[in-house]
C-alpha cells in the first residue's frame, strides 16, 4: 500500500462481496437513493449518463432494432440513450423507466429539445415493473444490474413483460476487469474502495462477467442467450480529461462518497487522496483506461 492509503483510507479486511447487509444510520437518506444506488444522481455522474448513445454503449443490440418496436428501458436516467432508442425504432413507442423521478425529468426535457415524440418517460421499480406481461419487443438495462441486490429477480420480471419472440438486452460494467495505464497506486486503491462499497450495500461491481450466470439463474434457456463483450476506452486528451475528472468528482462528492463514508470504509482526507490521484491520471500523456462490459441478448 502506498504512503497515502496507509495514512488516511481507512478500509475493512473484508473480501469483495462478503458483506451483504448495508449499513442504517440517522444519516442514512442519500446513501440509500434508489436502492442505495452507488453512484447517486451528482452532475458529475450525469455528465456521464447523458454521454450514452447506442452506438457508444448499445452497439451490440442495434442490429436487433428495426422500425416500428415497442421498447422498455429500465434505468434510463437522464435519458440520451432511451432518446436515441427511439430514434431507431420510429414510429415504433418507447418508454424510459426510473426510480428517481428528477433524472426522469431531466429525460423529458432532453426528448422535448430533441423533438423525438415516441418516448415516455415514467417512474417504475425494475422488481415491479407496472406493464402487462408480453408487452414490449425489446426491453432493455445499460448498467442496472450492478445496483440492484437481487439482479435474478430483475431478469425474470424483464422476461415477464417481453414478448414471446421478443428481445432482453442487458450491458453491465466489470470493474474488477478495468485496467489502466500508467500504474498508479491511488487508482488501485480506489478500485478496492469500490468494491468494497459495493459489497457493503450488497451489490456486485463485477457485473459484466456474471451476467451469463444472472440469466442462467432466472430460468433463461441458455440456447436463447448470446453474450458478448464491449470496451469504453479513455485514451485521448480530451477523454483522460472527462473521465479523470467525473471520477475526480464522484470520489468527493457523488454517493459513492457518502456511502464509503457511512460505511465506514474511507473519510474525507482519503476521498480527497483519490480524487487527487484520478487527476494526477488524467494528465498523464501516455494515460490509458479501458472499461470492459459484459453484454447478453436473449431471444425470448
Amino acid at each position: 500500500m502506498n504512503d497515502f492509503a496507509a495514512k488516511d483510507l481507512h478500509r475493512t479486511s473484508a473480501t469483495h462481496n462478503d458483506v451483504r447487509v448495508a449499513p442504517r444510520t440517522a444519516h442514512s437518506e442519500q446513501a440509500l437513493e434508489s436502492e442505495s444506488y452507488t453512484h447517486g444522481h451528482h452532475e458529475s455522474v450525469l455528465r456521464s449518463h447523458r454521454w450514452r448513445t447506442v452506438s457508444n454503449s448499445a452497439a451490440y443490440l442495434a442490429p436487433q432494432l428495426h422500425s416500428g418496436q415497442t421498447v422498455l428501458d429500465i434505468g434510463c436516467g437522464p435519458g440520451t440513450l432511451t432518446v436515441d432508442l427511439a430514434r431507431h425504432v420510429a414510429p415504433g413507442q418507447v418508454i424510459g423507466v426510473d426510480a428517481a423521478d428528477e433524472v426522469l425529468d431531466d429525460a423529458r426535457a432532453h426528448a422535448a429539445e430533441e423533438n423525438v415524440t415516441n418516448v415516455d418517460f415514467q417512474h417504475a421499480n425494475a422488481y415491479k415493473l407496472p406493464f402487462a406481461d408480453n408487452s414490449f419487443d425489446v426491453v432493455h438495462a445499460h448498467q442496472v444490474l450492478q445496483h440492484l441486490s437481487d439482479p435474478v429477480a430483475a431478469i425474470q420480471e424483464m422476461r415477464r413483460v417481453v414478448k414471446d419472440g421478443g428481445i432482453i438486452a442487458v450491458r453491465e460494467a466489470d470493474y474488477g476487469s478495468m485496467t489502466w495505464y500508467p500504474p498508479n497506486p491511488g487508482l488501485d486503491e480506489w478500485n478496492a474502495l469500490y468494491h468494497e462499497v459495493t459489497s457493503a450495500y450488497g451489490y456486485e461491481a463485477d457485473a459484466g462477467r456474471r451476467l451469463l450466470s444472472w440469466f442462467h439463474s432466472a430460468g433463461i434457456d441458455q440456447n436463447s442467450i448470446y453474450p458478448s463483450a464491449g470496451i469504453w476506452c479513455y485514451a485521448t486528451p480530451e477523454t483522460r480529461t472527462w473521465w479523470g475528472g467525473l471520477w475526480a468528482e464522484r470520489c468527493v462528492a457523488s454517493n459513492f462518497a457518502h456511502q464509503a463514508k457511512e460505511a465506514q470504509l474511507a473519510d474525507d482526507v482519503a476521498l480527497e487522496e483519490l480524487a487527487h490521484e484520478w487527476q494526477n491520471w488524467a494528465e498523464e500523456p501516455d494515460g490509458w483506461f479501458i472499461v470492459p462490459n459484459g453484454e447478453v441478448i436473449v431471444k425470448a
